[in-house]
């Protein structure tokens, strides 16, 4: 039993080199990327016409960053099965997994968070907006 034990750990040692490769790219892509990109959607324009360009070039980013979410959370899927060892020798493993799991729940929550505020806020605009062309029409109406 030992023995079997032994041999699973390896296939998933060796398992998680294949995918980590994956981890990797998905990470750097985060870190180079990913999070710069965020942050420069914090500070939404002051004009209706400026904030739905930066919503297009956000939706634009959004469509990648996705993929890179998707592609992130299927590689973890893979290694679900790590959960059920607890040896010393697949740690360090764990640890690294851990790691890729948490930097990729936080980028993915980030941009939902993102994806809703733009949208919110392109909402709320786009009402003012129509606020005031009604405003303008009725003071015009008002004036003839």
């Amino acid at each position: 039993m030992l023995s079997n034990k032994h041999i699973q750990e390896l296939e998933l040692v060796m398992e998680f080199e294949k995918v980590e490769e994956c981890f990797k790219e998905v990470s750097s892509w985060i870190e180079n990327v990913g999070r710069k990109r965020l942050k420069e959607t914090i500070n939404l324009d002051d004009s209706l016409e400026m904030l739905l360009q930066a919503q297009k070039q956000f939706k634009e980013f959004d469509l990648v960053a996705s993929e890179y979410c998707r592609r992130g959370q299927e590689a973890l899927k893979k290694m679900d099965r790590w959960e059920d060892f607890s040896s010393v020798d697949v740690h360090s493993y764990r640890v690294k997994l851990q790691t890729y799991k948490d930097q990729l729940e936080e980028f993915c929550n980030k941009l939902d968070e993102t994806r809703h505020r733009v949208c919110e806020t392109v909402r709320l605009y786009e009402f003012f907006d129509k606020v005031r062309q009604t405003i303008c029409c009725t003071e015009e109406g008002v004036k003839s």
